[in-house]
């Protein structure tokens, strides 16, 4: 009789029902169980208890969370208490579900379930896999948020490489960028002056697997969803509802963004690059769809500087959004470290030109060949923008390499090989069990060795 597939539980604290780029992710990879006959659950925070069936396969459940006091308040974030008590309702869950593993998406409140499950807290699970997925990089989030500079980096290092990283089985990450801050806060060559004592009580205190770092380390990069995001969608009537949406010429020459307002993005450079075109011939003006901590700077600044010349939008329906990325003129996305960014992927599918800064996650598929990758300066964005609108054969050139590579990142194409992953990693977690699951050998085991 044939194995059946294993059955697998989510856990973030970023999902929205209708955006943001780890809800599309988690939305396909909802899609993909269908299509793969695979039982998958996904636990997210909600206003109130209640159950989503999304397919066949695929459900999820929302459990009351409070909403957060930080970074952006319009997500709700599930608490440790809310999985570290006896009776919560996210064991209640685990416990009916009984899932062959489980993943984690994020670093913050949630983390603690890994090192609950190494050191059998969760008994009852009978020791399942346990996967941390990383859709950004704690570095960048608290040079975002809290303080810029050395102190940032040196704090993050230490919580991912002494805590996050020993408290899961494995590791997968959406790019070779966010894959990197792993490596970089775990392996020797970047730590010459890290204690061996205090690395190897840590790791033995969180039951950390006695496998090399390297093998427990995957890249799992998102995809677009060609069918919603196409050429095919470019209209003049849909570009008439984005000039009266805004309230803007009808010569104006219509730059998009798509994402959050929100510091991590680099939001400061959308009006200094705005600045700098204002003094052209040609009117530029910027629609924003999407909504953040950062709206009301947005709008103060351009009242003050650039009155007109930015427009906010809001939230926008993806249909809408996928409608308006093939009808503007311009995509841009200010972030040098978005850790993969799913928007401007989702543009160069809709066949408009994109201006996105030369670092970051976007490296995995933005290059010279089909994007503007320029400096993340002000200056930089606005002559790219200006070549855009000058130089048609480049524009179209790059458009058809842009629409190339959509294809090659489809969102199928993603999420079957995020399945085999998961498959794979499944399969060494069995074969080498003994490695990963807690014993005698763990409170002796010289794990330093194993970061050389």
């Amino acid at each position: 009789m044939p194995e059946s597939p294993p059955k697998s539980v989510h856990i973030t604290n970023y999902y929205h029902r209708d955006s943001g780029g780890i809800s599309t992710s988690y939305n396909a990879l909802m899609a993909a169980a269908a299509r793969h006959k695979r039982q998958m659950r996904l636990i997210v925070p909600g206003e109130k208890e209640e159950i989503e069936e999304v397919n066949e396969y695929a459900r999820i459940y929302y459990v009351p969370a409070p909403k957060s006091a930080f970074f952006d308040k319009r997500y709700r974030v599930i608490m440790p208490w809310q999985y570290l008590q006896g009776e919560s309702l996210i064991r209640k869950i685990l416990e009916e579900e009984m899932p062959d593993f489980v993943e984690i998406t994020d670093k913050y409140t949630i983390s603690m379930f890994g090192a609950m499950i190494s050191r059998g807290n969760f008994a009852d699970l009978k020791r399942p896999m346990v996967i941390h997925f990383s859709c950004e990089r704690m570095d960048d989030n608290l040079g975002s948020f809290v303080a810029k500079g050395r102190v940032s980096e040196w704090f993050a290092r230490l919580v991912m490489g002494l805590y996050n990283f020993p408290s899961f089985d494995y590791h997968i990450a959406n790019s070779p960028y966010t894959a990197e801050e792993f490596q970089r806060s775990v392996l020797k060559k970047y730590n010459p002056r890290r204690s061996r004592r205090f690395f190897n009580f840590c790791w033995r205190l969180f039951r950390s697997a006695r496998v090399p770092v390297e093998e427990r380390i995957r890249v799992c990069p998102r995809g677009v969803d060609k069918e919603r995001f196409s050429p095919g969608r470019r209209s003049e009537k849909v570009r008439r509802d984005m000039i009266e949406r805004a309230g803007i010429p009808d010569d104006a020459t219509i730059l998009l963004y798509a994402g959050r307002i929100s510091p991590e993005k680099n939001i400061g450079l959308l009006p200094e690059m705005m600045k700098t075109l204002a003094g052209d011939e040609r009117d530029y003006r910027l629609l924003v769809a999407g909504a953040g901590p950062q709206a009301e700077w947005l709008e103060e600044e351009t009242a003050k500087h650039i009155p007109g010349k930015i427009k906010l939008l809001g939230h926008l329906d993806k249909e809408v959004l996928a409608d308006y990325y093939a009808s503007a003129d311009v995509f841009v996305h200010p972030n040098p470290k978005e850790p993969f960014g799913i928007a401007p992927l989702e543009a160069m599918a809709s066949g408009v030109p994109v201006v996105v800064p030369n670092a970051g996650g976007l490296l995995f598929y933005a290059t010279q060949e089909n994007t503007w990758l320029v400096e993340p300066e002000a200056e930089q964005f606005a002559a790219a923008v200006r070549e855009i609108m000058s130089d048609s054969e480049l524009r179209e050139r790059k458009i058809a390499a842009a629409l190339e590579t959509a294809a090659a990142n489809t969102r199928e194409r993603s999420t079957d090989f995020l399945i085999q992953t998961y498959d794979e990693l499944l399969a060494d977690f069995r074969a080498r069990r003994e490695l990963f699951v807690a014993g005698e050998e763990t409170m002796s085991f010289d794990f330093s060795k194993l970061a050389e």
